[in-house]
């Protein structure tokens, strides 16, 4: 079947092959166990959906939660929503087709999406370690330097900047010559497509971007890291910073562990071509922060956090009154 398929998957310009549609071979492991997958994987969207959908209404609706750490958590969880639109609903369809292919330009916006929610996710969580910051560190001036409008601002300049690197990024890629449809994974990233150039020299630029892109991002662990050596040094000091801390920075901690290493297993994995690691292992490496983070960090926020608990408790309570 493949061979056939591939006539359509390029045209011919001055003698040099114009890719049109990618074969994601990353999918030729999951054939005897689709249905299973099928099933696991909506399932695993549905309690995305459920989760950072109902963590947002109940920000969103109770004015007791509109305060900048509150804030931020909303929009984690619709960058969580966003990243995860771009790749469940293809990886579903695909699970459930006898050819898994994406058109060129379908899989340049999903590298996008993909790129710029896993950067966002990082530039959130800065975020998140400078409120923490100011409210351990330096209360008095919490709401002054934290205000609402203030923390919107930060959170809608960082994810626009995100935006628009990867932008840049993903139109770098644009530029090269392919000469391969075959991409060995479950879905489009900016890398996968950049190994496919006809001439390496010419991946040079993207090679740079690339090491620009992840300097920057770098520099926002150093920031967090930075943060919290000085939250732990408030709170030593004060009972009562170590209770805040524990309640409000442990959450935090936790969701920059899992998503860090998610992402570092993914990059290691992915950047060192490991070819001796079985098909199945290396798909579930390239999912976990997928799946992992976008299910963990509301459910850690939601139990952790007293007021939001306390508003879920409610909430639940209000139903089990309505249906007796």
């Amino acid at each position: 079947m493949q061979p056939r398929l591939h006539l359509h998957l390029s045209i011919t310009m001055n003698n040099v092959s114009v890719i049109t549609m990618f074969f994601l071979s990353g999918f030729n492991e999951t054939v005897s166990h689709r249905f299973v997958l099928f099933f696991l994987s909506l399932l695993c969207y549905c309690i995305i959906c459920l989760l950072n959908v109902s963590l947002i209404v109940i920000i969103i609706l109770d004015s007791n939660l509109h305060e900048s750490m509150y804030i931020l958590l909303c929009v984690f969880c619709i960058n969580a929503l966003y990243g995860t639109a771009g790749f469940y609903p293809k990886f579903l369809w695909d699970l459930l087709s006898d050819v898994h292919l994406i058109s060129y330009y379908g899989c340049l916006i999903q590298t996008k999406v993909i790129f710029s929610f896993v950067c966002g996710e990082l530039s959130i969580l800065a975020l998140m370690a400078y409120d923490r910051y100011v409210a351990i560190c330096q209360p008095l001036k919490y709401h002054s330097i934290m205000s609402k409008q203030r923390v919107i601002r930060f959170a809608c300049f960082l994810w626009l900047t995100t935006f628009c690197i990867m932008a840049v990024n993903v139109f770098l890629t644009s530029r090269l010559k392919l000469c391969s449809p075959y991409i060995s994974r479950l879905f489009c990233m900016n890398w996968s497509i950049v190994q496919l150039a006809c001439f390496p020299e010419q991946t040079a630029i993207n090679a740079i971007s690339a090491n620009i892109v992840t300097i920057i991002y770098l520099l926002h662990g150093v920031f967090i890291v930075w943060s919290y050596m000085y939250i732990i040094q408030t709170c030593v000091k004060s009972i009562e910073n170590r209770a805040k801390f524990m309640q409000t920075c442990v959450p935090h901690l936790v969701s920059l562990f899992t998503f860090v290493v998610a992402i570092l297993t993914d990059v290691i994995s992915m950047r060192l071509g490991s070819k001796e690691l079985p098909r199945s292992l290396q798909n579930f490496v390239a999912l976990e922060f997928l799946v992992i983070p976008p299910i963990m960090n509301p459910l850690i926020y939601g139990f952790k956090l007293t007021k939001i608990r306390k508003k879920i408790y409610s909430v639940l309570k209000y139903l089990k009154k309505k249906n007796s």
